[in-house]
């Protein structure tokens, strides 16, 4: 029997909702998927403003939840649950989402499925490409970045993380300081196809570890020294210093990636493929530089579609189904959680030589 389930997602700057529905045979099929960006509303402040963020999920959410049952062709007597990502983010945000998503449990007298953003990131392969567990997860939302073996629904462990700046806020920081737009990632990422890569010596942080963690903070000074010994600054040095870049973080990518790789069996048997998912994910380079590592791995190499990369309630309406037929539901004192840790206790085993 079909199940069908609405998905909320407030957790940043992004006003989402959609409609995701699971056949007989736990196929995923998305009927709706609508997504609000409020880039413009925080364009000029070079980042998130919590409180703008906040009055934006306010004002638009329910005539998004309008909009995507109306697009899937459904109505509330319809669902099966609704789910709502409740952390981690902003906590006004997910408020907003939260409140609301609760008010129409209540009345509709449907489930309640309290998600979390990062594991609906994690599902989204299942969703799109169908993938069995267990499989290893590059991670890279917003200030995350982490390498985890999935090994379930709700079973997580972290093979390694960032010890400072995330990805995404490297890129996000790297761009500023060259005067590029908000958001960054996609400017650096432009930059960087006309740019030559070996024109800077950046560093590559913690490559050759034991451990599949990551540093990103001394890559982001370099290029600011970098930047500073050639100030002002022309477009061909721009271009240059965001190819050093992006360059530098691949090849870290690639390198943490392998190292996870060699301890992966040990936790969870060989994985079924190589994934990432979360917002750099969209990153052309990066997914090149994982297919091919995927493949010297012998395994598929598996990115959600560009639309998906980013937040959207498909992945958090999925993720509630994932639960749903497992029977994990929530109640209406489901807290809102600014932090929510995916996997609560890293692996910190030695990863195996060679």
């Amino acid at each position: 029997m079909q199940k069908t389930v609405l998905g909320i997602e407030t957790t940043c700057d992004e006003t989402a909702a959609a409609v995701v529905s699971l056949d007989e045979e736990g196929v995923g099929q998305i009927r709706a998927n609508e997504v609000l960006s409020q880039i413009a509303e925080h364009a000029a402040y070079g980042g998130v403003v919590p409180e703008i963020a906040a009055r934006a999920h306010v004002e638009v959410l329910d005539r998004l939840i309008a909009r995507a049952l109306e697009k899937a062709g459904t109505g509330f007597q319809d669902l099966d649950g609704i789910a709502v990502a409740a952390g981690p983010g902003l906590i006004g945000g997910v408020l907003v989402g939260l409140v609301t998503a609760k008010t129409l449990a209540l009345v509709t007298r449907k489930p309640l499925l309290a998600v979390n953003h990062l594991e609906a990131h994690a599902l989204t392969a299942r969703l799109t490409d169908g993938i069995a567990f267990p499989y290893l997860l590059l991670l890279v939302s917003g200030g995350h970045t982490q390498l985890v073996a999935v090994r379930g629904v709700g079973d997580y462990v972290r093979l390694g993380s960032t010890i400072d700046d995330a990805i995404g806020e490297a890129f996000d920081k790297a761009a500023k300081l060259l005067g590029l737009g908000y958001p960054g990632g996609p400017e650096v990422e432009r930059m960087a196809e006309v740019g030559d890569p070996e024109r800077f010596a950046l560093p590559r942080p913690m490559i050759g570890r034991r451990e599949a963690d990551f540093s990103l903070s001394g890559l982001k000074t370099a290029l600011r020294i970098e930047a500073e010994k050639i100030a002002p600054l022309a477009e061909r040095d721009v271009a240059d210093l965001c190819a050093s870049f992006q360059a530098a973080v691949v090849d870290v990518v690639v390198d943490r990636a392998r190292v996870a790789l060699r301890g992966f069996s040990g936790l969870a048997g060989r994985p079924t493929a190589l994934v990432a998912a979360g917002g750099v994910a969209a990153n052309g380079a990066v997914r090149r530089a994982l297919a091919s590592l995927a493949g010297e791995a012998g395994l598929g190499f598996v990115a959600p579609p560009l639309p998906l990369c980013g937040d959207n309630g498909a992945m958090i309406a999925w993720a509630g189904l994932e639960r749903l037929r497992l029977g994990l539901v929530d109640d209406l004192t489901a807290p809102a959680r600014p932090r929510w840790p995916l996997a609560a206790d890293p692996a910190r085993a030695a990863v195996p030589a060679g």
